[in-house]
């Protein structure tokens, strides 16, 4: 681009202003600026590699070079992240988050302790915040772990529970229900 205007300082700072309106300011470190023509589009190159765009709407978009992470911030609070191995944060202003992992696995956590982890095949794992965990499996099953069981639920109606002192129940939908001790002996079997 021609330039119009050229003016050193005496901390050694440069500004050139090109015939179409954009501004450059080199400073000393080799950091630079450029503010566009239309007064609102700014970009910093940092003297690390480091680049900050400032766009019209007030999006903020930070790349930093040694990580390869770029971090945008949006004029209504939303900020997303995206790193060099493809995972990708978003951030929301309510306190959400929402990571997307490289294997496309998504984590919600939410603001009120509770995680969701949806799996790429399909299996969502939901984490409450006293521990409790819910599993949804995509083949129907259904499995809920607390501090005192583990409950696996069948698609047929059948109910497998297995408890923290190794006692296992199962409950049949035909009303069927056996137990076990810990050692695997059946204890009771109501055989209809």
């Amino acid at each position: 681009e021609e330039i119009q205007r050229e003016t050193a300082y005496p901390d050694g700072k440069v500004e050139k202003v090109l015939k179409n309106g954009c501004h450059l300011v080199f400073f000393p470190n080799g950091t630079w600026k450029k503010v566009g023509s239309d007064g609102k589009t700014v970009t910093i190159t940092f003297f690390n590699g480091d680049v900050k765009q400032i766009m019209p709407d007030q999006t903020v978009i930070y790349y930093y070079a040694d990580a390869k992470t770029t971090h945008t911030t949006y004029s209504d609070g939303l900020e997303v992240l995206q790193f060099s191995n493809g995972q990708i944060e978003k951030h929301y202003p309510d306190g959400k988050k929402e990571i997307t992992f490289p294997d496309q696995t998504i984590k919600n956590l939410f603001t009120d302790g509770q995680e969701e982890s949806i799996f790429p095949d399909g299996t969502i794992v939901r984490v409450q915040r006293d521990g409790s965990k819910t599993i949804e499996f995509n083949n129907g099953q259904r499995e809920l772990h607390t501090s005192q069981f583990k409950r696996r639920e069948y698609p047929d109606g059948t109910v497998k529970t297995v408890y923290m002192n190794g006692q296992q129940e199962t409950k049949y939908v035909s009303g069927r229900v056996r137990v076990k001790d810990k050692d695997g002996n059946i204890i009771m079997d109501t055989k209809l």
